[in-house]
């Protein structure tokens, strides 16, 4: 603990740029989970699924 607090709490500024950095990582993982999860609900009812019996 005392490495994480020298290293990103000490700082306000480093502080600042971990949370940043963690949103947007979160947000970019979120992003695909979600993605992978609304793809694997509705498999077969999409436009990549049905789009050959159309074209």
């Amino acid at each position: 603990m005392g490495f994480l607090y020298t290293s990103v709490f000490r700082r306000t500024s480093t502080f600042a740029v971990g949370v940043v950095a963690s949103v947007f990582f979160f947000e970019r993982a979120f992003d695909w989970g979600s993605d992978a999860l609304f793809r694997s609900v509705n498999k077969g009812k999409l436009w990549d699924d049905i789009k050959h019996k159309y074209e």
